[in-house]
């Protein structure tokens, strides 16, 4: 893979991460405790806040989830790794980049994980 490709996918990786940054700050308070006062809040009402809740809560941890995996990214592109599945060691293909420049794993690997899981 030549440098202005990887130039092009760290731009990427950088920009998603700055946005899922973002969406975490503004995000923040959808994740506060919620106050399980009765005399304030109806029962109906502290259960959907609750719900409304656990839903931010696990929304954050797909964000998290999604920034170890630009970081990881960016730390194979320090290495001279970028680009070539962590498994077999095959160059991951161009469209697959394009569609997720964090991806650790080419095709054939990522469907074999997958099988493995099911």
């Amino acid at each position: 893979m030549d440098a202005k490709a990887i130039e092009e996918y760290r731009r990427l990786l950088l920009a998603r991460r700055a946005e899922l940054e973002g969406l975490s700050a503004s995000s923040s308070s959808s994740r506060a405790a919620v106050e399980l006062d009765q005399s304030k809040v109806g029962r109906l009402s502290r259960m959907d806040a609750l719900q409304g809740q656990a839903m931010a809560q696990a929304t954050e941890e797909r964000r998290r989830n999604e920034r170890h995996r630009i970081e990881a990214a960016l730390a194979r592109m320090g290495e001279d790794e970028y680009g070539y599945c962590q498994r077999c060691g095959e160059e991951i293909a161009a469209a697959r980049l394009r569609l997720d420049p964090a991806t650790p794993l080419c095709v054939d690997c990522a469907n074999s994980v997958a099988r493995a899981e099911l």
